[in-house]
C-alpha cells in the first residue's frame, strides 16, 4: 500500500516494544510513510500521537509494562489525548473484562468482555475475508490464538465482525482487533489508525 496522503503532518506513531509482533508494526507503519518509535519505557511516549499494542501473550506483556511503569504511564498517555490499538493478546490488555482471569493485569480502557484464545490454539489459525467499515474492499485478516470479544459495551462501535462476532471495534481514540493486520501486507487497517482513530478530537479530560 501506496504511503498514506495528507495535507496536516503524520501522526508520529509509537509500538510497544516489550514482548510480541512489534516489528511486523513498525514495518506496516514504515510504508505508510509514518514516523515510528519503539516504546519500552515511559519516556519514549513524549512526542508520540498514538501507540499500537501488538499480539504477543496478554499475561506476560502485562507484567512487563507494570514493572517498567509503562501501565501508568500510558493510562496518563490516553487521558491527555493519545490513542491506543490493541492487536490480539493487545485487545486483551484495552479490554474492561477477561471472562475466567479477573486479577489479570490490563490496563481496562475499552467497554469490552474477552475470552482469551477464544478461537483455538496456533493450530488452529485461520483467514478470513472481513468486511471493515471504512476500507471499499475485503481485508484479507488472519487470526493466530485469537481472543474472542463476547460483549461490546455501549459507547464500541463495531468496525467488523465475523460469523457473528465482533473482531475489530473502536471508541474514542481506542481501537482493537483480534486479528493481526501486521502480518499481510496490507497497510489498510494500520491507515485506518493513523488517519481517523489518532486524529480523534479527545473527549476525556486531562
Amino acid at each position: 500500500m501506496a504511503a498514506v496522503k495528507r495535507t496536516a503532518p503524520l501522526p508520529r506513531i509509537g509500538v510497544l516494544a516489550l514482548q510480541g509482533a512489534f516489528r511486523e508494526h513498525r514495518q506496516a507503519l514504515e510504508r505508510l510513510g509514518v514516523t515510528v518509535v519503539e516504546v519500552r519505557l515511559p519516556r519514549h511516549l513524549e512526542g508520540v500521537d498514538g501507540v499500537i499494542i501488538p499480539g504477543g501473550e496478554s499475561t506476560t506483556m502485562a507484567k512487563l509494562m507494570r514493572d517498567y511503569g509503562l501501565d501508568d504511564a500510558l493510562g496518563a498517555f490516553y487521558r491527555q489525548g493519545g490513542a491506543l490499538w490493541g492487536t490480539c493478546a493487545g485487545a486483551i490488555v484495552l479490554a474492561t473484562d477477561i471472562v475466567g482471569f479477573p486479577e489479570q493485569p490490563r490496563l481496562g480502557m475499552m467497554d469490552l468482555s474477552v475470552v482469551r484464545n477464544d478461537y483455538g490454539r496456533q493450530v488452529a489459525s485461520f483467514e478470513a475475508d472481513l468486511d471493515v467499515e471504512g476500507l471499499d474492499t475485503p481485508f484479507h485478516a488472519l487470526f493466530i490464538r485469537a481472543p474472542r470479544i463476547v460483549r461490546v459495551g455501549p459507547t464500541v462501535r463495531v468496525l467488523a465482525s465475523y460469523e457473528g462476532d465482533a473482531v475489530a471495534v473502536t471508541a474514542d481514540r481506542l481501537m482493537a482487533t483480534v486479528f493481526h493486520p501486521e502480518l499481510l501486507r496490507d497497510d489498510r487497517v494500520h491507515a485506518l489508525f493513523v488517519e481517523q482513530v489518532c486524529c480523534e478530537r479527545p473527549t476525556t479530560a486531562a
